[in-house]
């Protein structure tokens, strides 16, 4: 008796690579437009970390490679098999963490004023606020996908060669 689950369907293996290799392709096309305009990334670095009284001339730098290279990594795990559970935790975590601080920004620091934050370069003008917060909340769904869509295979156990077998 062979049951098919949400899992198993055809669809739901689109769904799962689509989220997959679009976050990784998401998460490098950030890292590069932030790349290719990376003295304005840091200048905005630098205007967020003296929002929140941070030294901005000994952190600017760190920050802005600690973002990009985050970026990079998460894109890199997500394209490997093995780690594409842990790139979609860390993308959830990266992406929480993003519109946490957005959202600090516009209600825990009081600025109305959204500030350019360079999410994507000069290609996708995006303000740093509600609007930033929310498109990285949806964007929190294909994350899920991937995380709990890629299980852990099981190590083979007499029961599990048999149902292998009995599906083959």
């Amino acid at each position: 008796m062979q049951t098919n689950t949400l899992r198993d369907s055809k669809l739901f293996k689109v769904i799962l690579l689509v989220s997959r290799f679009g976050l990784a392709a998401l998460f490098l096309f950030a890292a590069a437009a932030k790349l290719s305009v990376l003295k304005d990334f840091s200048y905005s670095v630098a205007q967020l970390l003296n929002a929140i009284k941070f030294d901005p001339v000994r952190w600017t730098w760190p920050v802005t490679f600690a973002v990009i290279g985050a970026e990079i990594v998460i894109a890199v795990l997500l394209l490997v098999r093995r780690t594409t559970r842990v790139g979609g935790l860390a993308a959830a975590a990266l992406l929480v963490g993003f519109s946490a601080f957005a959202l600090y920004y516009r209600f825990g620091l009081g600025y109305t004023e959204g500030l350019e934050c360079n999410c994507f370069g000069k290609i996708i003008g995006s303000q740093l606020g509600v609007t930033t917060a929310l498109r990285n909340l949806v964007l929190l769904i294909p994350t899920l996908v991937v995380f709990f869509g890629y299980r852990k295979r099981a190590p083979a156990t007499a029961t599990n060669l048999e149902q292998i077998t009995a599906t083959s």
